[in-house]
C-alpha cells in the first residue's frame, strides 16, 4: 500500500496496513483507505495546541503483574494513605490559594476605590476617572501580558479544559507550574481591574493544577519530583485527584464544600464512583476548615481592607422567609424568562468567542489590544453611567452609614451632595462581590430606582459577554450571578404588590434562574446558592426556579461549558449516543491503514513505524501460537520508547524473558506529567542495534478491550466512554485471515468524522432535529 506523508497522519486515528498478512477483498471493503482527518488540535486557553487522549484502562501484561505481585501489605497501605494525604494537601492548598486570591482582590480593588472616592469628595472628577481607568488598564494589561507571553493555557475560566481532561483529553501545559502561577496572579489582576469576570472558574482550574502537580510528584522539567509518589503516575489516579481538585476550587471560591462536590459530579466529571465521592467530600471539608481558620485570623483586623465580605457570603435576611401560593406565578415567570435570557447569553458568548479566537490567532499583540479595548470600555461604563442617575436623599433609620464613603456600601455618595446617595453608583462603582451583596440585601426595596436597575442589568449582561474570552484568567460564574441578581431585582420591582417576596429574595432567585438557564446545573447550583445565602428556607423556591429555567433553556441550545468545549475543538464524548450511530456498525467508521507488530519485532522496524506515524497503540500478533495469526494484545508507544531507550534487545528473533523483567522497574513506565515527553527522535541507536530484536510479549497488554466488527457504533461508544478507553480493537466476525480489523479511538466517534464518511445521514430527519434550532434530543436523553 502506498505510503503517506507523516504530516498527514492523525495522532490518534488507526493505521491500517500490514506487511505480514494478506487481506482479502471482503475485509478490505470493510475498511476505508482514507485516514481519519479529525482535527488533532484544540484551543487550550487562548492558543491552539496539540491534544492527546488519556488512557484509563488497566494494563495487564507480564511485567505489571509481576510488579503488583511483588508488593506487600505495607506498600498497599502506603498507597491508600498517600491517596488520602494527597487529598488533604489538595484541600489545604486550594483553600489557602482561594483565601489569598480573595484577600488580594479585596485589598487591590478596595485601595483603588478608596483613592478614587477621596478624589470625588474634593470634586476632582477628572483625576478620579484617570486614576480609576489607568488602574484598571494596568491591571488588565498585566493579566493579559503574563497570560499571552508566559502561559496561554491559563486564559479563560479553565473549566472547559478541566471538563475535557476528565473526559479523557489531554493537552500540554494545561496543568503545569507556569499555568498555575499565571492563573493565580492573572485572576487576581483581572478581577481587581473591575472587569466583569469572576474568580470561581480560575479557582477550579487552580485546584485541578494543584492536584495534577501533586499527583505527578512535582515536575520533571524543573527537577521537582518525588519518587515515593510513583504510584500516582498514571491517568486513572490523576483523574481522581483532578476531580477532587476541581471540587476544592468551587469550595474555595464560594465557601461551599457540598456544592463543590456536587459541581464536580454534575458539571465536569465523566466518571464517578462512591470511593471518589468520599475523597472529594474529604477534600472540600479540608477547604472549609482552612478558610474558616484564615478568616478568623482576619477578624482581628490584620488583613487590610479584607472585611467580612471578602469571601462571598450573602445573608439575605435574618428574619423568617415566608411565601404563599400567590408568590408562585412571579417565581415561575422568573424561571421562564431566566431560561430564555440564559440561553441567549450562551448564544452571544459563543458568537463573541468566535470573533475573539480569530483576533487571538493574529498574535500576542492583538490579544493585548483586545484586552485594552475591553478594559477602556468597562472603565468608561462603570465611571460614566452613574452620572445618568439622580441623587436621592438618604432614608431615615438606617443601620449603615449613608452616604457610604469608600469601597463598599448600599449608598454610594459619588457626585451627590451631603445626605444624598447615587443608587446607580452603588451598583457600578463597586467590586462584583459587593454589588451582589447590595442586590441581595433584605429590606432595601426602595433603595434602587427601576431605571437604575434596568440600566445596570443591560450593561452587566453585555459587559459579562464581552469580557469573557480575552487573554486573561476569567470566570463566568460570578458575572452570571451578578447579572441574574439584577434581573431578579428588576422582576421584583415590576411585580410590586402582586408578590409578598422581598426584592433581595427576588435577586437570589434571579441568580439561580440565570445560572440554570446558562450553565444548566441544578443540584450543584441549588446547594451553592443555599450555602452562599446561608438560608435553607430558600430551597423550594430555588429548586422550582432552576428546574423551570433549565427546562426552557434546554429546548433552545446547549449549556455554556459544552458550547465552549465544542468551540475549542476538544473531542468530547457525550454520555449518550446520537441516533444515527445505531444505524452504523464499527466497521463503517474504521479508517486506514493499520500497522501490526509481531510478538518479536525488529528494532529497525519499530523505529521506522514510530517515526512515520504519531499513533499511540499498536496491535501485536503472534504466529507461533497457532497455524493462523492470533491477536496477542496491544502495546503502547510510550512502552516501546522505554524499551528502546533502555535497549532491551535480543540478538535473534527467539523469545527470551530471562532477565528481561529484572532490567526494568515500574518507575520506568510511570507516565510523566508536565514537561517534555519522550520522543523517538531523542533515541540514538547504531546500525547494529537496529538489526537486533525486541520481545514485546512481556510488555503487551494481553487483555485489551475488543469489539466485533458488526457491533453498532452506539454500543461501542458507550463501552469506550464508560471504561475510559484510548484504544478499542475491532476484530473480525470470522476467525480466518487477519486477527484485527482496525482500532477505534475517540476521534472515530466524532460527528464530523462519521458524517464525513456517510454524508447521506445529513439528509435524515433526525439530523434536522439534532443539529437544528431546538436541541430536543439532548433534552429527552437527559430526562431519560
Amino acid at each position: 500500500m502506498a505510503g503517506r506523508d507523516p504530516k498527514d497522519d492523525d495522532l490518534e486515528a488507526p493505521l491500517i496496513s500490514s506487511d505480514s498478512f494478506l487481506i482479502d477483498d471482503r475485509q478490505f471493503r470493510l475498511r476505508r483507505s482514507a485516514s481519519n482527518n479529525t482535527s488533532q488540535v484544540a484551543i487550550v486557553g487562548s492558543d491552539v495546541s496539540p491534544i492527546e487522549s488519556l488512557d484509563y484502562e488497566l494494563i495487564e501484561n507480564d511485567f505489571f503483574k509481576q510488579d503488583w505481585r511483588s508488593r506487600g501489605k505495607a506498600q498497599i497501605c502506603q498507597y491508600v494513605v498517600l491517596k488520602w494525604t494527597l487529598c488533604f494537601l489538595i484541600g489545604a492548598l486550594a483553600g489557602a490559594v482561594g483565601f489569598l486570591t480573595n484577600l488580594a482582590v479585596e485589598n487591590i480593588a478596595g485601595m483603588k476605590f478608596v483613592i478614587t472616592s477621596n478624589m470625588m469628595l474634593v470634586k476632582r472628577y477628572g483625576w478620579a476617572f484617570g486614576v480609576f481607568a489607568v488602574s484598571n488598564f494596568v491591571l488588565t494589561m498585566f493579566a493579559s501580558a503574563i497570560t499571552a507571553y508566559i502561559a496561554p493555557a491559563a486564559a479563560g475560566s479553565g473549566i472547559p479544559e478541566v471538563k475535557a481532561y476528565l473526559n479523557g483529553v489531554d493537552a500540554p501545559e494545561v496543568f503545569s507550574w507556569r499555568t498555575l502561577l499565571v492563573k493565580v496572579a492573572g485572576s487576581i489582576a483581572a478581577v481587581s481591574s473591575s472587569l466583569h469576570v469572576g474568580k470561581a472558574g480560575p479557582l477550579v482550574h487552580t485546584g485541578a493544577c494543584i492536584a495534577s502537580i501533586l499527583g505527578q510528584g512535582g515536575s520533571h522539567k524543573y527537577g521537582m519530583t518525588c519518587r515515593w509518589l510513583r504510584y500516582f503516575k498514571n491517568d486513572r489516579d490523576r483523574r481522581d485527584l483532578v476531580t477532587c481538585g476541581a471540587a476544592a476550587g468551587v469550595a474555595a471560591a464560594f465557601r461551599s464544600p457540598v456544592g463543590g462536590v456536587l459541581f464536580a459530579l454534575e458539571a465536569v466529571s465523566s466518571w464517578w464512583r462512591s470511593a471518589l465521592l468520599w475523597r472529594a467530600f474529604f477534600t472540600t471539608a479540608v477547604v472549609a476548615v482552612v478558610l474558616r481558620a484564615l478568616i478568623d485570623v482576619c477578624n482581628s483586623g490584620r488583613c487590610g481592607l479584607f472585611g467580612k465580605g471578602g469571601l462571598i457570603m450573602f445573608d439575605v435576611t435574618s428574619d423568617k422567609i415566608s411565601y404563599h401560593l400567590v408568590d408562585l406565578p412571579p417565581v415561575i415567570i422568573l424561571g421562564i424568562i431566566g431560561g430564555v435570557l440564559g440561553s441567549f447569553y450562551n448564544f452571544l458568548v459563543d458568537k463573541f468567542l468566535r470573533i475573539y479566537n480569530l483576533l487571538n490567532e493574529k498574535g500576542s499583540l492583538c490579544k493585548l489590544l483586545l484586552a485594552a479595548t475591553v478594559s477602556i470600555c468597562t472603565s468608561c461604563c462603570l465611571f460614566g453611567l452613574p452620572w445618568l442617575a439622580s441623587c436621592r436623599p438618604c432614608p431615615a433609620g438606617l443601620s449603615e452609614a449613608c452616604p457610604s464613603i469608600g469601597r463598599s456600601g448600599n449608598f454610594k455618595k459619588f457626585q451627590c451632595p451631603p445626605d444624598h446617595y447615587n443608587d446607580l453608583a452603588s451598583l457600578f462603582f463597586n467590586t462584583n462581590d459587593d454589588t451582589i451583596r447590595n442586590l441581595y440585601s433584605a429590606g432595601t426595596d426602595n433603595v434602587f430606582q427601576i431605571s437604575s436597575i434596568l440600566l445596570f442589568f443591560v450593561t452587566s449582561y453585555f459587559l459579562g459577554i464581552i469580557s469573557y474570552g480575552i487573554a486573561a484568567p476569567s470566570g463566568l460564574f460570578v458575572p452570571v450571578i451578578l447579572t441574574g441578581a439584577t434581573y431578579g431585582r428588576l422582576v421584583g420591582v415590576l411585580m410590586g404588590s402582586h408578590s409578598t417576596l422581598d426584592h433581595g429574595l427576588f435577586a437570589v432567585l434571579g441568580s439561580a434562574s440565570l445560572l440554570g438557564g446558562s450553565m444548566r446545573m441544578t443540584v450543584s447550583v441549588c446547594v451553592i446558592i443555599l450555602e452562599l445565602t446561608n438560608n435553607l428556607l430558600l430551597l423550594p423556591l430555588v429548586m422550582l426556579v432552576l428546574l423551570i429555567s433549565k427546562t426552557v433553556a434546554d429546548t433552545i441550545n446547549a449549556n455554556i461549558y459544552d458550547m465552549i468545549v465544542r468551540l475549542k475543538g476538544f473531542p468530547y464524548l457525550e454520555a449518550h449516543a446520537e441516533p444515527y450511530m445505531r444505524q452504523l456498525t464499527v466497521s463503517d467508521v474504521v479508517t486506514g491503514p493499520l500497522q501490526i507488530f509481531n510478538g518479536v519485532e525488529k528494532v529497525g522496524n519499530i523505529i521506522h513505524i514510530l517515526k512515520t506515524t504519531g499513533h499511540h497503540g499498536f496491535p501485536v500478533v503472534d504466529e507461533s501460537l497457532s497455524d493462523s495469526p492470533v491477536l496477542y494484545g496491544l502495546i503502547l508507544r510510550a512502552h516501546l520508547l522505554v524499551l528502546l531507550k533502555k535497549k532491551i534487545f535480543l540478538h535473534n528473533c527467539t523469545p527470551s524473558r530471562v532477565g528481561v523483567l529484572g532490567q526494568l522497574s515500574a518507575d520506568d513506565f510511570a507516565k510523566r506529567g508536565s514537561g517534555k515527553r519522550d520522543s523517538v527522535e531523542d533515541i540514538m541507536l547504531t546500525e547494529e542495534e537496529k538489526e537486533m530484536f525486541i520481545d514485546l510479549h512481556p510488555f503487551t497488554n494481553t487483555s485489551p478491550y475488543t469489539v466485533v466488527e458488526t457491533m453498532s457504533l452506539a454500543k461501542a461508544l458507550i463501552l469506550f466512554r464508560e471504561v475510559g478507553l484510548r484504544h478499542l480493537l475491532v476484530v473480525p466476525k470470522s476467525s480466518l485471515g487477519v486477527p484485527v480489523v482496525g482500532i477505534l479511538t475517540r476521534h472515530d466517534f466524532m460527528p464530523e468524522h462519521i458524517l464525513g464518511l456517510h454524508p447521506s445521514l445529513l439528509k435524515r430527519r433526525w439530523k434536522r432535529l439534532r443539529f437544528g434550532k431546538f436541541n430536543l434530543i439532548d433534552y429527552f436523553c437527559c430526562l431519560h
